[in-house]
């Protein structure tokens, strides 16, 4: 018999999952965020400036390299 149909049989609340305190605790007692939120904004964070990164490299390469080759337009420094 599983545990679920056991606590049911005895008349028991089903089993209460237990958080890890660790994930729960406050950074500091005043501001309402919990390490793992902090864990998940540095994540997000760090994942948005690789695609900044990305964007700033693609960005540069057409400048400099594609929109001159289609006629675009023409770079100052090239005579």
């Amino acid at each position: 018999m599983g545990e679920a149909r056991r606590r049911t049989s005895l008349g028991l609340p089903p089993k209460q999952r237990k958080t890890d305190p660790k994930d729960s605790e406050r950074i500091v007692a005043w501001l309402p965020l919990t390490r793992s939120q902090s864990q998940q904004f540095v994540a997000l964070t760090t994942k948005g400036a690789w695609i900044g990164i990305g964007g700033l490299v693609l960005l540069w390469i057409v400048v400099r390299f594609i929109g001159p080759a289609a006629g675009w337009w023409a770079l100052s420094d090239m005579p």
